[in-house]
């Protein structure tokens, strides 16, 4: 049956299509009217029927308004997604995840892709009559502010159209998460499981089991990924692997029913069936296995050329599967299990595994004696794992690898014609840097003739006029373009200046990995400061599993963006030896043991006698602190050369615990506004907790009475406007329901959580600067993790006019804002 669609003034609480396009009797789909709502739900649902598409929901009066996106949600700005208005469909269908039977409406595979919370910018009502939506999306795979747009349909096109598109925020990027992310959210599913059975099915009689053999108990997860490094870890608190030349392989194994996944979800079981049909001799109940199929050679080199030509015909032969991770084992899933724990029952569980299952070896100790030894060899790399790490899905820094030979992918944009009879002489190779192509030289060798032909076949038919990048005039003499869909393997010995490649030979296509997937691939650089951690491996935010090491790193990484607050100012620290959940205290003088790169300063306390405060100089002494397990980094309002004068200005929201984030960002930008009729440019952060720090630059001018008097006298001021919104009194009491202005920050001695410092909390959140424009579409103040910290602070500083935007406070300041 053809979708019926829906126009925009239809009544959006509506659920008369829906129950209209239904036979209630042949189907027991929620026909409505139980749940009246969920508090704001959203939800994405990957939906197989006739065609592919991503089922778009938003909560609204009582039902979920949908639309179908044929090409699923992207979080690139630049990338605008047909969305067709749909029936809206029952509260209850959010929670629907299973198969549709055919003959029935909708007859295909569904899996909830994505879920969570949608908060509206726009008046959805008025939005749907204009034909303009504006909303933020708080998910697992969406987060910020989308935006949708009615549209004209084209000529002789039926339906409602719609755009779907990506606001410019914190959360847009390129990557693509339709691509990236294949399973359902809530049971880890893919499409192709759903499918093949044992989801739930709803049809005339109630949920009832498919027909089909009972599936197995886990599924495809994303598959953790290494991050590239120059260096092997040194620390005892690392095992290192080969690293192998192959695909990465999963599998699912559940007595004879096995299934073998690529890292991005591709069904390959056929391609390998000597591999699968090895791990259903094993008779293995209910495992999810991580591992790489290639062909190793005697020398116990793996060649991924060897692996391409034995994938020739479709089925490849002389494979092993090299299995170095157990992510569940029975009903247990072992994901959150520390990595040696995982190994210890890999290696009981495969200690009968013959050929061609192996399990992969590893090593412990010194990661760059084992990477000398590997080079030895002559293997590829090595790839170093921290042995109390757990398994997490994406790229992590406790997986680091090191490579060997340099060999990685790379898009064919088009190929030089050959003169001498062969199929072409070399193909033209880009990958993409900041989401755009880049030329990367031709390569010309590796091909073998069986190679040429089959490669040419597949190039003929991608041919296109004009190439798909910019490239250099003489290289793109007498080229022939192609669309850059296909990804080659090449082993090269080096990039030149130019950053092209040097000595490249062709390995093979890569047929696991999507063309846009394809990234220039850089070593992470190594920590710029050099500073001594003791005990490197402690976990010291249990629930993200952060260690002392990787607390130093981020410092490293972040150290430019916090000194330019930081420095020459008195700092406090709160520290906590044994990690989050263990005992913290809050120190500010000189302490027995602190690392010598953190430094004291002089400063008279209320009876006149000097103490020593704690003072950061430079990068290496904010870094240098990780060593003592400083996990917060609190700062003064007056810089050391000028102690008596503040020049930082902080009213910080701190909001009752049961208050909506949004309703604390509404309040911060209503400050804000009252701020600008002064004159007064202040800036936003938020803070890793619940609140927002609203802050100023102010020119050192006034004495700390009298700057602490004015903050005050804001603070109570507002307050004094909106009462039932603010308090100025730190009371528990008084706060229930409202927002605490604690301008007590803005004395003598008080201090403030600084700009990119973690907060002593297990999810390790940081403390991030954001623009005004981008606090719009926080969905709230913890949402930063310092695990995702590497991209923010690759991107451009949002305080970049911090530094020349200081104001001053004068008597004109108090008459603007009526004090």
């Amino acid at each position: 049956m053809a979708r019926k669609s829906v126009k925009a003034g239809d009544k959006v609480g509506d659920l008369a299509d829906y129950v209209r396009m239904r036979d209630f009797k042949k189907t027991t789909e929620p026909a409505g009217g139980t749940v009246k709502e969920a508090g704001g739900m959203f939800v994405v649902q990957k939906h197989a029927a006739t065609r592919l598409h991503y089922d778009f929901r938003l909560e609204h009066n009582g039902v979920l308004m949908s639309w179908a996106v044929p090409q699923g949600p992207s979080l690139d700005p630049s990338v605008k997604r047909l969305a067709m208005r749909t029936e809206n469909h029952p509260i209850e269908y959010g929670s629907f995840e299973g198969v549709i039977p055919k003959g029935e409406y909708g007859a295909g595979s569904v899996i909830i892709w994505d879920t969570g919370k949608v908060k509206w910018l726009l008046d959805p009502d008025e939005g749907m009559a204009k034909g303009e939506l504006k909303f933020v999306l708080a998910g697992e795979r969406l987060m910020g502010e989308f935006h949708m747009v009615k549209i004209k349909p084209r000529e002789g096109e039926r339906g409602n159209p719609w755009l779907l598109f990506k606001s410019k925020d914190a959360f847009a990027g390129k990557e693509d998460p339709v691509a990236r992310s294949l399973t359902s959210v809530i049971s880890g599913r893919t499409i192709e499981d759903v499918r093949s059975g044992g989801a739930r099915v709803w049809s005339k009689g109630g949920e009832r089991a498919p027909k089909a053999a009972k599936p197995p108990k886990w599924a495809f997860v994303e598959p953790a990924l290494a991050t590239r490094v120059e260096k092997a870890p040194e620390s005892d608190a690392w095992i290192h692997e080969i690293k192998y030349d192959g695909y990465r392989i999963q599998a699912v194994a559940s007595g004879d029913s096995v299934r073998l996944y690529t890292r991005t979800g591709l069904d390959w079981t056929g391609k390998f069936q000597s591999v699968a049909d090895a791990l259903a001799a094993l008779n293995l109940k209910d495992v999810l296995l991580d591992g790489e199929v290639a062909v190793a050679q005697a020398s116990g080199k793996t060649d991924f050329s060897a692996l391409q030509k034995s994938l020739e015909n479709g089925v490849a032969k002389g494979v092993s599967y090299f299995v170095f991770d157990l992510l569940a084992d029975g009903a247990r899933d072992l994901r959150k299990a520390p990595l040696s724990e995982r190994k210890e029952r890999l290696d009981k569980l495969l200690a009968k595994a013959k050929a061609p299952i192996r399990v992969s070896p590893y090593f412990e100790g010194n990661g760059p004696d084992v990477l000398a030894a590997f080079r030895e060899q002559g293997l590829e790399g090595v790839v170093s794992k921290k042995a109390s790490s757990t398994y997490s899905s994406g790229r992590t820094n406790s997986w680091l690898k090191v490579k060997l030979v340099n060999e990685q992918e790379f898009v064919i944009i088009g190929y030089q014609p050959s003169l001498k009879g062969r199929a072409f002489a070399a193909l033209m190779m880009a990958d993409r840097v900041d989401g755009k192509l880049k030329y990367r030289g031709n390569v010309g060798t590796g091909f073998s003739d069986k190679t040429l032909a089959s490669l040419y076949e597949r190039l003929s038919k991608l041919e296109r006029a004009k190439p798909a990048l910019t490239v250099p005039r003489e290289a793109a003499k007498g080229a022939k373009w192609v669309e850059p869909e296909l990804v080659a393997q090449v082993k090269f010995a080096e990039f030149t200046s130019e950053g092209a490649i040097r000595h490249g030979v062709f390995l093979g296509l890569r047929g696991d990995k999507a063309a846009k997937d394809v990234q220039a691939e850089q070593a992470a650089p190594s920590m710029r400061t050099r500073v001594r951690l003791t005990h490197p491996e402690k976990v010291l935010f249990p629930e993200s599993g952060v260690t002392k090491a990787e607390l130093a790193a981020y410092l490293d990484l972040a150290a430019d963006r916090m000194g330019t607050h930081l420095f020459g100012r008195p700092v406090s620290l709160v520290r906590a030896p044994d990690g989050v959940g263990g005992q913290t205290f809050f120190q500010k003088h000189a302490m027995k043991g602190m690392p010598k790169e953190i430094k004291l300063i002089d400063i008279a306390e209320s009876d006149g006698k000097p103490e020593e405060y704690i003072t950061l100089p430079d990068a290496t002494a904010i870094v240098s602190a990780a060593q003592i397990s400083a996990l917060e980094f609190h700062l003064w309002g007056s810089k050391n050369k000028d102690l008596e004068h503040p020049d930082r200005l902080i009213f910080d929201l701190d909001p009752d615990e049961d208050l909506d984030f949004q309703i604390v960002k509404r309040a911060a930008f209503d400050i804000k506004a009252l701020l600008e009729s002064a004159d007064l440019t202040s800036f936003a952060m938020i803070t890793g907790g619940k609140g927002i720090h609203i802050v100023l630059n102010v020119k050192p001018k006034l004495e700390w009475d009298e700057f602490k008097q004015f903050s005050g006298d804001v603070a109570e001021q507002i307050a004094a406007l909106d009462p039932k919104r603010f308090v100025a009194n730190m009371s528990k009491a008084k706060r229930k329901g409202r927002i605490f202005i604690d301008y007590l920050r803005n004395g003598r001695g008080a201090t403030a959580i600084a700009p990119y410092s973690p907060r002593a909390r297990g999810t390790a959140p940081i403390a991030v600067p954001v623009s005004w424009d981008e606090l719009k579409t926080i969905p709230a103040a913890s949402v930063f993790k310092l695990k995702d910290m590497h991209a923010r602070l690759n991107e451009p500083d949002p305080w970049a006019d911090y530094a020349k935007s200081a104001v001053s406070i004068t008597k004109a300041t108090r008459s603007k804002l009526g004090l």
